[in-house]
């Protein structure tokens, strides 16, 4: 079954005294794109976070945020102190030179660049902290594959009901298309008769057959209805069995549009343009809906 594009996954964790939230959200997008956030602790994970979306997600935009709150009282980061000695050195030096008295604010010196750093963990902590995040993270695409499976059963059903519309509007051509022939020579036949009634002249019916057999062929719209009726075919099957048939929907719904085009162009009948007209709109729900599909 397909899969949605739009969806949102959520896992939570405290190891150690450290609370780990990872959010994903994910939204329509013609490829696979991520945007990963990660707290400066975690920064050296975001391959390794990358890799694990790329192996479950093939299709849309994610936007992955990972949290971490210390609520063990243990520091997450450290001060430079030569930096600061440096910093505020570098003011009375220059507040000495102006003959000016100033105050420093120590809380105004930890905001400059360098001056708070992130504790940088052991190897034992940094792999810990590593198959953490990656724990949570695989836990938070499942449930976002959830909901994007969801909202994919909902798209099937609107999609299979737009190729019915499609398939009662073919079965309505395919009927017509016999009659209108017929119709057009009966025509031809009373109009020829209504000129030639004055010269008391009779109707050639060699070159009236032919100039039906021209109408016939020019007008032969079979080829394009079996065409149309396959990829509908098709299109459903992708829509119950292939999960991540998005670009193959896609591609199957342009061509659904361009036989009814010809179609349209080819018909010589106000019942068939009509329903012509039906066919397209359902085939625009159709490709507007397939953007949402992986």
């Amino acid at each position: 079954m397909i899969s949605s594009m739009t969806g949102f996954g959520e896992a939570t964790e405290e190891v150690e005294g450290i609370v780990y939230t990872v959010e994903i959200r994910t939204v329509n997008n013609r490829y696979f794109k991520p945007h990963v956030r990660l707290p400066d602790i975690a920064a050296h994970l975001e391959a390794d976070i990358e890799m694990v979306h790329r192996e479950k997600i093939h299709r849309g935009a994610v936007h992955y945020s990972l949290r971490m709150k210390n609520v063990s009282g243990r520091a997450l980061f450290e001060i430079d102190e030569n930096a600061l000695a440096a910093y505020a050195g570098k003011l009375k030096s220059l507040a000495g030179n102006n003959e000016a008295n100033c105050r420093i604010d120590l809380a105004a010196l930890l905001t400059l660049p360098g001056i708070v750093q992130p504790v940088s963990p052991g190897s034992e902590e940094s792999e810990r902290m590593k198959q953490v995040i990656l724990r949570l993270t695989d836990q938070a695409i499942d449930r976002l594959k959830e909901m994007r499976a969801a909202e994919g059963k909902a798209l099937a059903e609107d999609l299979i009901a737009n190729c019915e519309v499609i398939a009662e509007k073919l079965e309505e051509i395919r009927k017509r298309s016999g009659v209108v022939v017929e119709e057009y020579h009966e025509k031809l036949r009373k109009r020829v008769s209504q000129l030639l009634s004055d010269g008391n002249l009779k109707i050639d019916e060699e070159t009236l057959a032919r100039e039906v057999a021209v109408f016939a062929d020019r007008c032969d719209i079979s080829e394009e209805l079996t065409r149309l009726a396959s990829h509908l075919e098709q299109f459903i099957k992708c829509c119950r069995t292939a999960d991540h048939a998005g670009r193959r929907l896609d591609f199957i719904s342009q061509e659904m549009l361009r036989e009814a085009n010809t179609i349209g162009s080819k018909a010589s009948d106000a019942r068939i343009s009509q329903a012509v007209i039906d066919i397209k709109c359902a085939v625009d729900r159709i490709k507007e809906q397939v953007q949402n599909v992986e």
